[in-house]
Formats: C-alpha cells, sequence, structure tokens
C-alpha cells in the first residue's frame, strides 16, 4: 500500500493541535506525529480493540473520540477488531490472567460493541479489520521471528509482571506474546499511527519496534487519557464505577452530576465536545471559584448526555435531577419490577437496577437502598411491601409490583 494525496486532508495547525493535545496523555515521537499531520498525505490510523465485554463506558469513548477527529480530518481510520488477541487475552492491568473467549464469544461482544459506538463513529467511513486475518495463519517460525525482537528483561519490567513476580503470582508464557501479536498488527496494517489508551503504551511501543524490523514505515502512537470513574478510582465494571454509553438519560445524567469535583473539567475535556477554549475557561472558574461545582456538573451532565439521547432527553433529565434531587420529589418515569412473591436480590439484577449480587448486597450493607422520599433503610427486601418505590444508591429508583 502507498501514501495517498487527498484533498480533504486537513493540515490546518489548529487541527493538528486539536488531534495531538485534546485529552492525549502522550505522542510518542511528537516530531514525527507533526511532520506526518502537516505533510498532507493521508495517514493510515488504527485503534485495536479486544471486545472482551460487551458495555461501552464513557472511558472507551476517549479513543474511539480521537479515531473520529482524524477521520473528520480526512486520514483513513482502521477499526482493529482483536478477534486472535482476545483469545490470548490481555494482560495489562491484570493481577491474574485474563479469561480467554471463543470465537464465538468475540464476534457476539463486537457486534454489541459495534452498536454503541455507532453513537461516536460513523461505520461506514471506517475499515474494519480482524486480525486473526493474519495472525491464526501465522507459524512457528513467523513467531520465533517476531519474538527475537525482544527480550525477558523487556517484558518482566512491566509494572504488571513485575508486581505479579514479587508477589509470587504466576504468569503464563502466553501472556507473554501477547504484545508481541498486538504490535505485529502493526506491521500487517501497514500503518503511520496506532492510537489507544495510555494503559496499551507497552503494546503499542511494541509495534513501532516491529514495523523497524520488518523494514515498514516508522508509525507514531498517541495515546488517550485514562478518565476516572464515579468514586474517583480508575473506571471499571469492577468498582461498579462506570457512566455508560448505554445508560439510561436519567442514570447517565445522575451518575455525572455524583462525580469528584476535581473530575469536573477532565470530563470535559475527554467526554464532551464543547471546545477547548471554553473549557479552559470552566476549568479556570472552578479554580477560582467563581463557578461553582454543581452548576458546572449540570452543565456537563446535560453535554454528555445529549450527545448520546439527544437534547431532549437531556432536558427531562436534567428537570427530574432538578425535581428528585433539588426538591426531595420522586421521579415520575419510575421503572417497575414485578415480582411474585416477596422481592429478592436476583429481581434486582434481573430488573438491571443493580449489576450483581456483590453490589447489592453492599448496597444493603452500606443503608444505600432506601424508601423513596424518606430516610428509611432497608436491610431485608423480603420486608418492601406492594407499591413500594424504592431509591438505589444515590440516583436509581424502582416500583415494587406483586403479580
Amino acid at each position: 500500500m502507498f501514501w495517498k494525496k487527498s484533498a480533504r486532508v486537513s493540515t490546518d495547525q489548529k487541527t493538528i493541535d486539536h488531534i495531538l493535545g485534546r485529552a492525549v496523555a502522550s505522542v510518542i515521537p511528537r516530531d514525527l506525529a507533526q511532520k506526518k499531520l502537516a505533510s498532507g498525505e493521508r495517514l493510515r490510523v488504527y485503534l485495536g480493540i479486544d471486545p472482551t465485554g460487551a458495555k461501552l463506558h464513557l472511558g472507551h469513548s476517549v479513543p474511539l473520540r480521537k479515531l473520529k477527529a482524524l477521520s473528520e480530518a480526512g486520514h483513513q481510520v482502521i477499526f482493529l477488531v482483536g478477534s486472535f488477541t482476545a483469545m490470548i487475552g490481555d494482560p495489562t492491568g491484570r493481577d491474574t490472567a485474563r479469561e480467554p473467549l471463543t470465537t464465538a464469544q468475540v464476534e457476539e461482544n463486537f457486534q454489541t460493541y459495534k452498536k454503541q459506538a455507532q453513537k461516536i463513529l460513523d461505520f461506514s467511513k471506517v475499515e474494519v479489520r480482524y486480525n486473526a486475518e493474519w495472525l491464526a495463519p501465522l507459524t512457528l517460525e513467523g513467531l520465533v521471528k517476531i519474538a527475537s525482537n525482544f527480550t525477558v528483561g523487556q517484558m518482566i519490567e512491566r509494572e504488571m509482571f513485575d508486581r505479579r513476580l514479587k508477589e509470587g503470582k504466576p504468569i503464563s508464557l502466553h501472556e507473554f506474546l501477547y504484545p508481541l501479536m498486538v504490535g505485529y498488527d502493526s506491521v500487517m496494517l501497514y500503518v503511520d499511527c496506532e492510537l489507544g489508551g495510555s494503559d496499551q503504551e507497552f503494546n503499542m511501543l511494541a509495534g513501532r519496534t516491529l514495523q523497524k524490523a520488518f523494514g515498514k514505515r516508522e508509525k507514531f502512537v498517541l495515546t488517550t487519557r485514562l478518565i476516572e470513574g464515579t468514586d474517583g478510582r480508575k473506571m471499571s465494571k469492577t468498582y461498579d464505577n462506570c457512566v455508560y454509553i448505554e445508560d439510561s438519560p436519567t442514570d447517565m445524567y445522575g451518575k455525572l452530576m455524583s462525580i469528584h469535583d476535581n473530575l469536573i473539567a477532565e470530563y470535559f475535556e475527554c467526554a464532551t465536545e464543547v471546545p477547548m477554549d471554553e473549557v479552559t475557561k470552566i476549568s479556570s472558574a472552578l479554580t477560582d471559584g467563581s463557578l461553582h461545582p454543581k452548576d458546572a456538573k449540570m452543565r456537563l451532565a446535560k453535554e454528555i448526555v445529549s450527545l448520546y439521547h439527544g437534547k431532549s432527553l437531556a432536558d427531562k433529565a436534567e428537570a427530574n435531577f432538578v425535581s428528585t434531587f433539588s426538591k426531595g420529589e420522586v421521579p415520575k418515569d419510575v421503572s417497575e419490577i414485578h415480582i411474585q412473591d416477596s422481592l429478592k436480590i436476583s429481581d434486582l439484577v434481573e430488573a438491571k437496577i443493580i449489576s450483581s449480587n456483590t453490589e447489592a448486597r453492599r448496597l444493603l450493607e452500606d443503608g444505600a437502598i432506601r424508601i423513596a422520599g424518606t430516610d428509611e433503610k432497608i436491610t431485608d427486601l423480603a420486608t418492601v411491601s406492594n407499591g413500594t418505590t424504592l431509591r438505589v444508591g444515590k440516583h436509581r429508583f424502582v416500583k415494587i409490583v406483586s403479580k
């Protein structure tokens, strides 16, 4: 494949600064990135994902928005599905080996992933590839050639491997192979740029090493920032602190209103389309106290809900929040759970009011399940009577109806 001139490619420095600056953790090497983006050539850029789960949260949206920005600047963007690497399991950030997926699981997860990602990315303008195309037929000779470009020392220097060694936890050999396989994707896709979350930097740089070893063009790596969840920790399903792209407008708005004040500016930069000069003003106003955090959060919540659900539903979510939390009222549109006998944890989980049995038990222990409009805490779900509306956590409401 060869570079192609395209009149549609933007070389405007403001556009380049936006690509290399907004929500970006690092650009390696930056001078190469600047040179390539200013060249007028249509670059080949890719984002690789292993569809290990079915739900996308705002953290996933950050690299997706960066891929969108590159597409809008006229570059050729590639969405790479780790159909083979997902069957290995990415060890990044793991204290134990990740459970590999089957081919059927990968495809099922990707279709769900794509449905959600389409809220951000226009897939009619995106080339979708699967890395099983070149990794599945890879021979042992080919694998040895790839592996010869890395040392064991490079692998065990990775923070999570180093930690697991010190803690006496096992590291499977296939986990060392993961960054090699991901790096080989860059060789086969013949790209100018790879982007992904900052936790993927090691894997992405492995691609730079292999492109040089295989005599391919040099790529630059662009890593996007990892945003923290509603409790201030890394956004993760494990911590039950995610704002999911498919959350209802009411839930999404409520979750965003509960984030820590010090995350407001970060969310504006990483998860909205508010112009950066305005984001800078918001950040300054929060710092000097001329803007109240609650007002900033309401603007933030409305911006994000509008992106995924439209302005009309965002307006309704805001009105619902004001009436519920500022005036102490119960929302008008409350979902219902129809139960046979007494209310059980499984009823809340099946209705997707609560994500897991573990979360339900934690909420009960913390006194976070109450009768709506009162301070009465529920400690035993079986005591909840027919027609009762419960407030679950800070922003979830459900009415219990006997069949």
